[in-house]
């Protein structure tokens, strides 16, 4: 790294692009001019941008479950064909019913049973339904209004369900049901405790006016006792974790309002355009897609650290997480073929100045280089200037360090344990403000980055097969639980974990 800036002062103007408010400095990678003319070489032989055209033309991209994956058209603001069917008239008509019910929240007009307006709204869903409203309220927390508060459930442990609504007025607080088939089972044994716990507190009938729902099977929703003018739409065309545009950003537009939400998706739309529309050597989406692959497949990391340096920002890791280790997680080509490469790296981090506290030994020091993102913002919300000079300086150190470590002569005057090797790759992305355009722009950003790095490894970025045997063989043993006798149909370690819980209990 010492030597590729020594012999280049210009290095950073080379290996830095910038669109939508958005910087990105890839100059702290280990790469080359060489190194990127054959990465984007690789891009076109791979046939990244006629992928990227066939699924914006509404292709049948998702060839496992024969179905398209128009994410994009969820933020269009022009026509999006899928079978001679423009879509964006019914994305359209969902946003304007998500318009006049966050608006009616927001006036007071719609109440709950007890005729009060609504000062908690809980989104109770899971993965997509979760991480990505999660994520983006937190984000846009200083866009926010003081009410309604929102809170979120995901997790099927009686913990987390319990502990919110504890701290809740059942005539007060309104339930939004996320779930695409609304057959999840953590999110529906969430929504039926918390259907329990209005139906205890105001009766059946009335609890039906504290509930709505965001799902592609609307008869499931209203059989659950959700009014039907309260379900919102989304499509089988829309994975759960590109579904943030969707109805499933509800939560958002009830925290910050439609305005915000619609800024939000507006800034992802320009992304989009910068996707499809900028050559390979300086679209963003490609370039940070071509960098995990060069990490990932050629220089064999196997895991990444997603580092923001802004405090709301902190879930981005967990969010990225499903986005980018569920879409290439994968072992098999489009055409069924065993890879012989390897795909995606481990996605793990959290928020930098905490991380530095805890981690980053490992990442300084440690047997094996981890690449990472970098993410901050140049001007916060706040006013507290000097904090967030002193939050900048340790962003602005922490990739210095990485990248060149110890000073060949001064590191031969200190034991090892305090030499630092250097030679960690590192991307930095500096928004101008975390604002709800920004924000739209930076999860874009990802996501075709993602898509990028599918199209080169050849794998199906919108399916998510691996997660279906433990959901097969959960479904198995939880009859087995409410059995009187012992359990020996399965391995020994499974039985027997099984009959230590149930005579433990």
């Amino acid at each position: 790294m010492r030597e590729l800036f020594a012999r280049d002062a210009g290095r950073f103007d080379r290996f830095s692009l910038s669109t939508e408010g958005l910087l990105l400095d890839f100059s702290k990678q280990l790469v080359t001019e060489e190194t990127m003319r054959l990465l984007f070489t690789l891009a076109g032989e791979c046939g990244v941008e006629g992928r990227a055209r066939r699924m914006f033309a509404g292709e049948r991209v998702n060839t496992t479950e024969n179905r398209a994956a128009l994410h994009f058209a969820l933020r269009a603001d022009r026509p999006v064909m899928l079978d001679g069917k423009d879509v964006t008239r019914d994305v359209r008509d969902t946003l304007a019913a998500m318009r006049r019910f966050a608006a009616g929240v927001h006036a007071g007009r719609i109440k709950g049973a007890a005729g009060r307006a609504f000062t908690d709204v809980v989104n109770i869903g899971i993965g997509g339904s979760d991480l990505g409203p999660r994520l983006a309220c937190a984000a846009l927390a200083p866009y926010s209004r003081e009410r309604p508060r929102l809170h979120f459930v995901s997790n099927v442990d009686g913990a987390a369900i319990s502990s919110v609504l504890a701290a809740l007025n059942p005539r007060t607080t309104l339930f939004v049901i996320a779930s695409k088939t609304f057959t999840t089972q953590e999110t529906l044994a969430n929504a039926s405790a918390a259907l329990a716990w209005l139906s205890k507190k105001l009766g059946r009938k009335p609890a039906a006016k504290h509930l709505a729902a965001v799902t592609a099977d609307p008869a499931r929703a209203v059989e659950f006792g959700v009014p039907a003018e309260r379900v919102f739409r989304i499509w089988d065309w829309v994975g759960g974790r590109y579904s943030l545009w969707s109805a499933v950003g509800l939560p958002v537009a009830l925290a910050a309002g439609m305005k915000t939400f619609e800024a939000f998706l507006a800034g992802a739309r320009a992304m989009d355009a910068h996707f499809t529309g900028t050559p390979l050597e300086r679209n963003l989406p490609v370039v940070l897609g071509l960098l995990e692959v060069w990490n990932a497949t050629f220089r064999g990391a196997a895991s990444r650290a997603v580092l923001p340096y802004d405090d709301r920002l902190g879930l981005l890791p967990s969010y990225l997480q499903q986005l980018e280790m569920e879409s290439c997680g994968k072992r098999v080509t489009r055409d069924g073929q065993i890879v012989d490469y390897a795909t995606a790296p481990v996605t793990w981090g959290g928020a930098g100045t905490d991380g530095q506290h805890a981690y980053f030994q490992l990442l300084h020091q440690g047997t094996q280089a981890v690449p990472a993102d970098f993410i901050a913002c140049c001007r916060p919300h706040h006013r507290l200037r000097a904090q967030h000079d002193i939050l900048l300086a340790n962003f602005f150190a922490q990739t210095e360090a990485l990248a060149f470590g110890t000073a060949g002569a001064e590191a031969r005057k200190l034991p090892p344990y305090r030499v630092f090797e250097g030679n960690r790759p590192t991307t930095s992305i500096l928004l101008d403000e975390l604002t709800p355009r920004a924000l739209g722009a930076l999860l874009a950003l990802y996501e075709h980055k993602v898509f990028v790095q599918s199209a080169i490894w050849d794998v199906n970025a919108f399916d998510q097969w691996g997660v279906e045997l433990g959901k097969q063989l959960a479904g198995r043993i939880l009859p087995e639980l409410g059995a009187g006798a012992p359990v020996s149909t399965h391995d020994s370690s499974t039985y027997g974990l099984i009959n230590h819980y149930k005579s433990s209990r």
